[in-house]
C-alpha cells in the first residue's frame, strides 16, 4: 500500500528536512519522496495539517508479563499499547516466569513477536532468577538475540558480582543496564525521603540510595574501562554525578522515565497507589534538574517504565501496593506537558535509545525505510478503559484529558492509524 502524508512538520535532528513542513510519500515500505508533492493514483492520502512526523519512538524499559504473568500483560497487548503510543520498537525486560535468563526464553520472545509492526528486542537477565548471585548465560543470550542485560528493577547489591559482570560483558561488547538503588539504604521504604514522607508518616527512600549505587557503578566502569547504562535516574544528585563522569570520559549513558519529568511527590498526599513508582516521585528541584540534564545531553534517553499490574496489586492500601504504572500510551503527552520540543522528543525517544543499544538509527530521508510516527502535539483526548490497549489499568491518568495524540504509525511495511 502506498501512502502520501501531506502538510506535516518533520522532527528529526538527523534529517535535512528537520523542522520543515513537507509532504512525505511512502511506497513499498520506503520513503520515496519528501517535498511539495501531488497525489498519485492508488495512493492513500493522510492530511497531517498541524501534525509532526518523527522517526518511530523506541522504549528502553518495558515490562511484559509473557511468559508467566500473562494476566498483567501479553506480548500482543504490549505491542498494541506501544503502537498507540507511537513506539515502533521496544526492549522488554526479563522479569517474567520463567525469568529470561537463557537463550530459550530469548528465542521464545523473538518467535512470538515476528512480523509485528513493533520491533521487539528482549533484554536478558544479568543474574539467574534475578537473584544477583549467579551470572546468567549472557553470551549465549546475546548470540540468540538479547539486546542488553539487566535485572530490571532489582539492583545488584554484591559489588564483586557487579565487577565480574562488567568485565565479562566487555569481552563480547555486551551492554549492562543497571537499576540504581542501594538496597541496604533504601530498605523497604515506600516514597521519597523528604518533608512529604514525614508528613504522610511513611519511611522514605533517600536520594542517597540512588546516588551511592551510581557512584559505585561509575567506579567499576572506570576500573574496567567498560560501558554501562543507568536506568531511570530520578535525582538532581544523579544528574550531577553522571554529568561529571561523562566529562571525565567514563563510558556511561542513562535514561529517565517520562513521569519523573512531570509528577512530583506532592501528588502522594492523596495516597493514590497509582502514583507509587520506583524510583519514587521526587521533589520539584529534582524534576528541574532532570529536565536540564535532558537539554544539556547528560541524560541520553527517555523511557516509559511501563509496569503493568493486576488490579489486586494496585487497588489496595498504599503501603502494600506494587510499584509501577502503565505508560506506553502516555509518554508523548507527558513530554509535551513537560515542555519538550518536537526535536527534543525525537532525539530522546527515538535516536537516543537506538544509539545506546547500538541499533541502526532511523531517519526521515528519501530512500530510507519508512519507520515513523505522526502525532498532533495540540490535540486533546480522553484516556479511558475503552482506548487503553494495555491489559492492565494501573495509571493515575485514566479518565484524564491529555494533550498530544498519536495519529499514525508505520514500520515493517505496516500502517496503523488512530482517529
Amino acid at each position: 500500500m502506498n501512502l502520501l502524508i501531506t502538510g506535516v512538520t518533520i522532527a528529526d535532528p538527523k534529517s535535512q528536512f528537520n523542522q520543515q513542513n513537507c509532504d512525505v510519500r511512502v511506497e513499498q515500505g520506503k520513503i520515496t519522496a519528501i517535498g511539495k508533492l501531488s497525489p498519485q493514483k492508488n495512493e492513500e492520502l493522510f492530511n497531517a495539517d498541524g501534525c509532526v512526523l518523527s522517526p518511530g519512538f523506541f522504549d528502553l524499559s518495558c515490562a511484559v508479563g509473557d511468559p508467566g504473568f500473562e494476566t498483567r500483560e501479553e506480548l500482543k497487548t504490549a505491542t498494541d499499547a506501544a503502537k498507540a503510543g507511537g513506539f515502533t520498537g521496544i526492549a522488554v525486560l526479563p522479569n517474567t516466569k520463567p525469568v529470561v535468563h537463557s537463550k530459550g526464553e530469548i528465542e521464545y520472545i523473538l518467535n512470538k513477536t515476528k512480523n509485528n509492526l513493533v520491533d521487539v528486542f528482549p533484554i536478558g537477565a544479568l543474574s539467574r532468577d534475578l537473584e544477583g548471585k549467579e551470572m546468567a548465560e549472557l553470551y549465549d543470550m546475546q548470540q540468540a538475540g538479547a539486546i542488553a542485560f539487566s535485572d530490571g528493577g532489582n539492583a545488584i547489591s554484591d559489588d564483586g558480582f557487579m565487577s565480574r559482570a562488567i568485565q565479562y560483558a566487555k569481552g563480547f561488547d555486551g551492554l549492562l543496564m543497571l537499576y540504581p538503588e542501594s538496597r541496604s539504604i533504601a530498605g523497604k521504604s515506600q516514597i521519597n525521603e523528604s518533608a512529604v514522607s514525614v508528613l504522610l508518616g511513611m519511611k522514605g527512600i533517600p536520594a542517597l540510595a540512588e546516588e551511592m549505587q551510581i557512584s559505585r557503578d561509575i567506579f567499576l566502569a572506570i576500573y574496567h574501562n567498560a560501558p554501562i547504562h543507568i536506568n531511570q535516574i530520578s535525582t538532581a544528585g544523579s544528574v550531577a554525578l553522571i554529568k561529571k563522569a561523562k566529562k571525565d570520559g567514563v563510558k556511561i549513558t542513562c535514561d529517565v522515565a517520562a513521569h519523573h519529568l512531570v509528577f512530583t511527590e506532592e501528588l502522594l498526599n492523596s495516597f493514590d497507589s497509582n502514583y507509587k513508582v520506583k524510583p519514587p516521585l521526587r521533589g520539584k528541584a529534582d524534576v528541574k534538574a532532570l529536565l536540564a540534564g535532558l537539554k544539556d545531553g547528560t541524560i541520553d534517553a527517555i523511557c516509559s517504565q511501563h509496569r503493568p499490574h493486576e488490579i489486586e496489586f494496585k487497588d489496595v492500601e498504599f503501603e502494600i501496593a506494587a510499584f509501577g504504572i502503565i505508560a506506553l500510551q502516555t509518554v508523548l503527552p507527558m513530554l509535551i506537558k513537560a515542555g519538550l520540543t518536537a526535536t527534543q522528543i525525537s532525539e530522546k525517544l527515538s535516536s537516543g535509545p537506538r544509539r545506546i543499544l547500538k541499533l541502526k538509527e532511523i531517519s526521515v530521508e528519501e530512500g530510507a525505510n519508512a519507520n515513523f510516527v505522526v502525532y498532533n502535539p495540540t490535540e486533546e483526548w480522553m484516556y479511558t478503559r475503552e482506548n487503553n490497549y494495555s491489559k492492565s489499568y494501573n495509571t493515575p491518568l485514566l479518565n484524564k484529558k491529555l494533550t498530544g495524540k498519536v495519529k499514525l504509525v508505520y514500520n515493517n511495511k505496516q500502517l496503523q492509524s488512530y482517529g
